[in-house]
């Protein structure tokens, strides 16, 4: 049997703690997922508008065996930064990859654009992210809120305002799946003409209130935004599991993962998203045999966990700026 972990959150997956800072000025932030110990991962990317840092150390024929944080940020290319400071705080910990009697922290990272939210990004020659990564990876833990908080503080979801969003499934064989999203689709979240999300069918109770559900209307509508507020904007996340996997099976699960964003964003990975999908694993539990079809069954938890994760993000964030949160709209609706 299969459900929502207790917290119903990323860190039901054991070994996986999260992190946000935000600097609400700026209207921007970042979200460190922090394992407890160096763990295998996979990244995979479909947007045509990426932002990443340290991406090549996780294909299967690279070097290191695992890394120890990944970072998801706002700010655009100025938002990488976000993961030296994140390196800095796990070097003064005395974690990373063992070189030359060094310890190296492997931190990659994704960014999503918030540029144009409205937030004052004068900040001159010091972003602010280096320190927004630090503060996160410090404030790491097993609860942590939704909505409009670390990399989903700037974030929007298509015309409305998007989020951070997380869930988990677990199940009575042990098997513990779980994702976080930063929700920054330029596409629509929701089928035309309604409050109804385009993934709502996958969601579990609370997790979007009551708007799961709704009859399509006649010829459906991309609804994207007016061509001049088609900045780059990028869905970014990750997707843990208690399963052990190698680099290549991680990657296989974050291919299959992506079918969750295509799922619940219409349309998803144009060339305005830098759409970026980590899978990390954490190794507590053997991956079954026969190992092919039990990376079949993992993928598939993956994406409806992204779906998930992603609508949930939407649904909690508050209306900031010009971007009505979804709750208002609902309300404004009735």
């Amino acid at each position: 049997m299969l459900r929502p972990g207790p917290r119903n959150l990323i860190t039901d997956v054991d070994g996986i703690l999260v992190g946000n800072a935000e600097d609400w000025r700026v209207r921007s932030g970042v979200t460190v997922i922090l394992p407890e110990t160096a763990a295998v991962a996979a990244v995979d990317v479909r947007g045509g508008a990426p932002g990443t840092h340290e991406t090549e150390a996780l294909r299967p024929t690279s070097l290191v065996p695992g890394i120890d944080a990944v970072v998801l940020s706002g700010g655009s290319a100025f938002g990488l930064d976000a993961a030296s400071g994140v390196t800095e705080w796990l070097a003064a910990a005395d974690r990373g990859y063992l070189a030359a009697g060094f310890r190296v922290p492997i931190v990659p990272a994704a960014i999503l654009f918030d540029l144009a939210n409205g937030g004052d990004k004068r900040w001159g020659r010091e972003p602010p992210y280096r320190a927004l990564g630090a503060r996160a990876a410090a404030e790491a833990g097993r609860d942590f809120a939704l909505g409009n908080v670390g990399a989903g503080l700037g974030a929007a979801a298509g015309k409305i305002k998007g989020g951070l969003g997380s869930v988990s499934t677990v199940g009575d064989d042990g098997w513990q799946v779980g994702a976080v999203i930063a929700a920054n689709p330029v596409g629509s979240v929701l089928v035309p003409g309604t409050t109804t999300f385009w993934g709502a069918a996958l969601a579990q109770p609370g997790e979007i209130g009551a708007h799961a559900g709704a009859t399509m209307p006649g010829p459906l509508d991309l609804d994207l935004p007016a061509e001049g507020r088609l900045g780059s904007h990028t869905c970014i996340g990750l997707v843990a599991t208690n399963l052990a996997l190698g680099k290549a099976e991680a990657l296989r699960v974050a291919i299959m993962a992506h079918d969750g964003l295509a799922r619940a964003v219409r349309p998803a990975h144009t060339p305005f998203d830098g759409d970026t999908l980590f899978v990390l694993s954490t190794g507590r539990l053997p991956l079954p045999e026969p190992k092919p079809m039990a990376l079949a069954r993992l993928g598939h938890l993956a994406a409806d966990c992204v779906t998930r994760a992603l609508m949930r993000g939407v649904y909690a964030a508050d209306s900031l700026g010009d971007r009505p949160g979804y709750r208002s709209l609902v309300a404004a609706s009735q």
